[in-house]
């Protein structure tokens, strides 16, 4: 009889089985997509719609956001109600030049609307817009 030597031998090939990687893979990056939108905005806030909207216009300017349950936030850093006032007119002292915006959800009062917009006003911010998203038309 003849002896195998270990080179005469078929060599085991070893293959590394992707699917379970691919599918954590996917299901992170599922996870990510859904939760990716939530950080940016910082809270939930559902804007008011209105119809012709101006796309053009996108402005360089601090945004104030007053949502349904009464916080503020100043691009994304949440401030009491009794340092707003103070802080608008600090940025506004920083940057003269930049405009307001305000975002508010379409649950909050209009007369706390409006007397925000009269105080940006008053501080001196040349011009005060509020976001809006755009209502879809139905077509008949």
């Amino acid at each position: 009889m003849e002896a195998k030597s270990p080179r005469s031998r078929k060599s085991i090939v070893p293959e590394i089985n992707v699917t379970p990687l691919v599918d954590v893979v996917l299901v992170l990056l599922i996870i990510f997509m859904v939760i990716a939108p939530q950080l940016e905005a910082g809270e939930r806030v559902e804007l008011p719609g209105i119809k012709n909207v101006d796309e053009k216009a996108k402005l360089d300017a601090f945004t104030l956001t007053v949502t349904v349950s009464g916080r503020y936030l100043l691009e994304k850093d949440p401030i009491e109600e009794a340092a707003l006032l103070p802080t608008l007119t600090a940025a506004h002292e920083r940057e003269p030049g930049k405009r307001m915006v305000l975002k508010a959800d379409r649950g909050v009062k209009y007369e706390k609307m409006r007397t925000l917009f009269a105080q940006a006003q008053d501080i001196g911010f040349k011009g005060v817009a509020l976001m809006v998203d755009e209502k879809k038309i139905a077509k008949k």
